[in-house]
């Protein structure tokens, strides 16, 4: 009777287990199935609700400042515990009730030393990674593509001397003139056009006053000065659209400079390159790529609503 007892509970047991295996499985393969989904769909760099921490990455810059970004927090992070812990422990310790009879001690040298060498050391592990990644922002290593910026009040300039040489401005869409899919004060009527994968050097300067060329997503900023050329580089590694603004106080209207930065592919760029420099040899415009204006078909995600505001 035992026997039998313990066989139909360990058959049970095995019988659970399987079904609890089975359905981790299935878990797993729709955990899988979602996280696949969410890659192929296109990435949007901009604000979202109740956003922590910097925008996702687009590209390897955003990639090393991230990085970055989590070294410095960590040792934040450890000076304050340290600190914290050291005032409640000199609270404990040193508190009337048990010292009644404070220490007369003007100076410790030790001490001293290493409040002084500690701060240096950390200061040059900062420093490091700091210094490489500065240098790793300043120059792009064999660009495929130039991309010239100029900032205007209140707008943006962008020019392709390696595509043609075409040139057009970039103005924000103005709100009672919102398409579905476009996002208030981000969205321009000519976006700039890059191809997925591509190292593009950007060249920026300035026509009147300092503005400032500022993709978060993608990990570039840089000023755009009158009479001087500035360079700096970009890529995006996935599709997506990226926005930006000018974050440079550069007159009344200088909220009015946003950046859309559209990463498509190479066989698409090229086709809307083509389209653009038959444009303006005809005075018009050029259209955004394909893949921009079925976008614009599909309702923006509410992640999104923050930026609208």
């Amino acid at each position: 009777m035992r026997k039998a007892i313990g066989a139909l509970s360990g058959g049970a047991l095995m019988r659970g287990m399987a079904r609890f295996s089975a359905a981790f499985a299935l878990g797993l393969g729709l955990l899988a199935l979602g996280a696949g989904a969410a890659t192929a769909q296109e990435m949007v760099g901009a604000p979202h609700n109740w956003g922590l921490g910097l925008q996702a990455a687009g590209g390897p810059i955003k990639e090393a400042i991230h990085n970055f970004n989590e070294l410095v927090f960590w040792i934040i992070v450890a000076i304050t515990v340290l600190v914290a812990v050291l005032i409640c422990l000199v609270v404990w310790k040193f508190r009337a009730s048990v010292n009644p009879n404070p220490s007369k001690t003007s100076h410790n040298t030790m001490l001293e030393i290493a409040w002084t060498v500690v701060p240096v050391l950390i200061l040059v592990v900062i420093a490091i990674p700091s210094f490489r990644l500065i240098y790793y922002q300043d120059r792009a290593v064999d660009p495929e593509l130039t991309i010239n910026v100029q900032g205007r009040q209140w707008y943006w300039h962008y020019a392709y001397p390696d595509s043609g040489n075409f040139t057009f401005d970039s103005y924000p869409v103005r709100t009672e003139e919102l398409a579905q899919g476009q996002i208030r004060n981000l969205s321009v009527d000519n976006p700039l056009v890059i191809p997925v994968g591509a190292n593009i050097r950007i060249l920026t300067t300035g026509q009147d006053v300092i503005h400032s060329f500022f993709v978060p997503s993608l990990g570039v900023q840089r000023y755009t000065i009158p009479g001087r050329t500035l360079e700096t580089w970009l890529r995006a590694d996935r599709p997506g659209v990226f926005y930006g603004q000018c974050n440079q106080i550069c007159g009344v209207n200088h909220w009015f400079m946003p950046i859309e930065v559209r990463a498509v592919p190479r066989e698409e760029f090229n086709a809307w390159a083509e389209q653009a420099k038959t444009r303006f040899a005809q005075g018009l415009p050029p259209g955004p790529p394909p893949s921009a204006l079925a976008a614009s078909a599909e309702p923006v995600s509410t992640l999104l609503a923050e930026a609208r505001r």
